[in-house]
């Protein structure tokens, strides 16, 4: 929700106990506040609110169960996660029926404690992004923030606000930064489904059996280091919305397993034996061409059929630049805002060498641009000299490259990311700024295209 290093208050009423936890999270860029007691522990509730308490069950006068309950009178969207020995387990359970995130058991391992506190924190921070969502849709009837007047992006802004209300599994294609994120998330919030959870998960971005860990989850045992029942992304949104992002990049086991689930509505966990039924709107993205994909027998031709029941396009920037200044607007007032700048503007000439710029990182990269001067900016116009090195010298006119025949959309990326390389002089940290990836994703695609 925001860049503040979370707030963790651990309660334990053994000093060693304490330290250790404290030490654990505060090691990795946590805020720790420690409890030597239940007391010390409401004190510090009053005083302000946390992402995360973990707090001991067994304490003299005030004890975990206490700390639980004023925890979610005081702060609801506070998760708790309570410390026992395994004599206790049995009311640690009854500490998860009374709003424990979970439980974590003595003796315990710093990776366990670490990813117990991750996932809670995670939960939260998921519930607090609902509740925003919520709020914005209270303030504006009309949530649909697609932004851009070109005919190609009204004619996409009819279209999802006409198959929003629906159920149907929806494909977005699009380059990498035109915001395929932004349009799941406006289907989600035009749709009947709108007051349950909006996930997201990037299917490029795990091997094959982490992502069927992420989206089915996992029965205890079901591999090692498995000691508990983990729910899977498609139980964890029932009533809600599942985006896969890069759904071309899943293996053809995995793919197998998506058409399962969108051709019965269930699904299997790792490590199960039965079919649990799912009520989850899937929308699918990539950036690939899947005719070709299908036509290599990269991707199956049944679950594309499947996921090809609405097709939404985003065009790249570079072909609307006539939004270009809207975006910039819109971005500028959201940097106002956010570093108390309030008149913040953009100069005539900054207008001119974004619009001879060819954004080959689309949208993503016109956002990092106006992040950047905003920053920069020592005043309230934004000048040349603000934009990134290679936009505020002498503008230069680089077309992006193009030939005469259409081109597909791997071809199209495949280009941009060499255009983009060469255009950094082959520095890859750079390249991958440009285009709003992080640094594996660009090797990937260095692998990929063979550009290396």
């Amino acid at each position: 929700m925001n860049d503040l290093p979370p707030q963790i208050l651990v309660v334990d009423d053994e000093p060693i106990a304490r330290a250790n936890l404290a030490h654990i999270f505060s090691r990795r860029g946590a805020q720790v506040t420690v409890a030597a007691n239940g007391r010390e522990a409401l004190a510090e509730l009053e005083k302000s609110e946390f992402d995360l308490v973990i707090t001991d069950l067994i304490m003299e006068e005030v004890d975990g169960l206490a700390v639980l309950e004023r925890t979610k009178t005081l702060w609801p969207d506070t998760e708790v996660v309570v410390v026992t020995g395994y004599p206790t387990v049995e009311t640690a359970v009854t500490a998860m029926r009374r709003g424990a995130y979970d439980y974590l058991a003595k003796p315990y391992g710093i990776e366990e404690a670490r990813l117990l506190a991750q996932k809670a924190m995670e939960k939260r921070r998921l519930r607090l992004e609902v509740k925003t969502l919520r709020e914005r849709l209270r303030e504006n009837p009309d949530p649909l923030t697609i932004i851009g007047h070109c005919p190609a992006m009204e004619r996409l802004k009819r279209t999802v606000a006409q198959v929003a209300p629906t159920d149907s599994t929806v494909l977005i294609l699009g380059e990498t930064g035109t915001g395929k994120e932004l349009v799941a998330r406006t289907l989600h919030l035009l749709s009947a489904r709108r007051e349950e959870r909006f996930l997201a998960v990037n299917c490029g971005a795990f091997n094959e059996e982490l992502l069927e860990n992420e989206l089915f989850g996992h029965e205890p045992g079901a591999f090692t280091g498995a000691t508990r029942l983990k729910k899977g992304l498609f139980e964890s949104a029932p009533g809600g919305t599942l985006f896969l992002d890069e759904l071309g990049e899943t293996s053809p086991a995995m793919q197998v397993k998506l058409l399962r689930v969108l051709q019965e509505r269930v699904i299997r966990r790792v490590g199960g034996s039965r079919d649990i039924p799912v009520d989850v709107r899937i929308v699918a993205a990539t950036n690939k061409d899947v005719k070709r994909e299908v036509e290599a027998g990269r991707f199956r031709q049944d679950l594309y059929y499947r996921i090809n029941v609405i097709v939404l396009t985003l065009p790249p920037l570079s072909e609307r630049q006539e939004d270009i200044p809207l975006l910039c607007r819109f971005f500028l007032a959201k940097m106002a805002k956010k570093l108390g700048k309030p008149n913040l503007t953009l100069s005539a000439e900054v207008y001119e060498t974004l619009a001879r710029y060819p954004f080959p990182g689309n949208v993503r990269e016109l956002e990092n641009i106006i992040e950047r001067a905003s920053i920069m900016a020592d005043g309230e116009v934004i000048e040349p000299r603000h934009l990134p090195p290679d936009l505020s010298g002498a503008p230069v006119r680089v077309a992006r490259p193009c030939v005469n025949e259409p081109m597909t959309l791997e071809e199209n990326e495949r280009r941009h990311v060499a255009w983009v390389l060469g255009h950094c002089g082959g520095n890859r940290s750079k390249a991958a700024s440009v285009l709003g990836i992080d640094r594996a994703s660009l090797w990937r695609k260095i692998k990929k295209f063979a550009l290396s």
